[in-house]
């Protein structure tokens, strides 16, 4: 399993220049991704499409995707966000609009200005709600590439990089790292199911009740490559369990109804 791990990461490991080599350091890159799972990122600022600020502090509350980005790359950075985005949208479809939150971030902070972000998106022909593009300057980007493990290095006039996609739990803590420019829709889903509807939440009270039967129910349909709610199992087994009950009913109001028995006089 790790060495499977350890393959699928190194071939994610994109190079945006047309030559493709072998960097020395692709085992440590992995190494430095998976070693901040479970921290919580630290609560920086950056600007959004119109150079309003977004700070992660204010993107807590729900489940978080990240995935960085440099708009000058021609070739993994678009193929990522073009296919994360039906997966986004059928996520969307599940969770709601709302269900969770989804940053783009250019690495690039030199050129990928707000401007270039939002050209970048409209590109890609990303018009989903809350899936915000964002810019920031150097020192926040270093300060965010730390946090999410993400690592970067100078290549032939662009840039070598890890194609991650980073899951950030409610609380702003890694949950989960996802690797490559190309995903399984359960990839994705999957994580964010266990987040946004409390698996390893306690049950406080009806809504969690009703979050674990929606966990329950969120199907994925590999014919079609997407999620989709199916309640009939547990229709099923809600009438299973009201015949079961039926039965029993009958039987103690039988059994009530039956005269006792008497045993068997003895003979003197």
């Amino acid at each position: 399993m790790r060495a499977a791990l350890l393959a699928a990461a190194l071939m994610a490991l994109s190079l945006s220049a047309q030559a493709a080599v072998t960097a020395p350091e692709d085992a440590e890159a992995l190494a430095r991704s998976r070693a901040v799972l479970g921290d919580t990122l630290p609560d920086l600022a950056f600007r959004d499409t119109e150079g309003r600020t977004v700070r992660l502090a204010e993107l807590r509350g729900r489940p978080l995707l990240i995935s960085l980005v440099y708009t000058a790359c021609s070739d993994i950075c678009p193929t990522l966000v073009q296919n994360l985005y039906p997966i986004i949208e059928n996520a969307q479809e599940m969770f709601g609009a709302d269900g969770f939150r989804v940053v783009t971030i250019g690495f690039d902070a030199a050129r990928d200005t707000p401007e270039r972000m939002r050209s970048f998106a409209r590109s890609q022909g990303v018009d989903l709600p809350g899936w915000q593009f964002l810019s920031a300057d150097q020192k926040t980007i270093d300060a965010l590439t730390e946090a999410v493990g993400f690592t970067i290095y100078p290549y032939a006039g662009g840039f070598g990089h890890l194609a991650q996609v980073t899951v950030v739990d409610a609380e702003g803590r890694i949950y989960r790292q996802i690797y490559g420019a190309s995903f399984d829709p359960p990839q994705i889903i999957e994580p964010l199911k266990d987040l946004v509807y409390g698996r390893y939440r306690p049950m406080a009270g009806i809504e969690d009740v009703l979050d674990r039967v929606r966990l329950f129910c969120t199907i994925y349909d590999p014919n079609t490559g997407r999620y989709y709610f199916n309640y009939s199992l547990i229709i099923r087994i809600v009438i299973g369990g009201g015949a079961l009950l039926l039965v029993l009913l009958v039987i103690v109001r039988e059994w009530r109804r039956s005269p006792p028995r008497t045993g068997p006089s003895s003979l003197h």
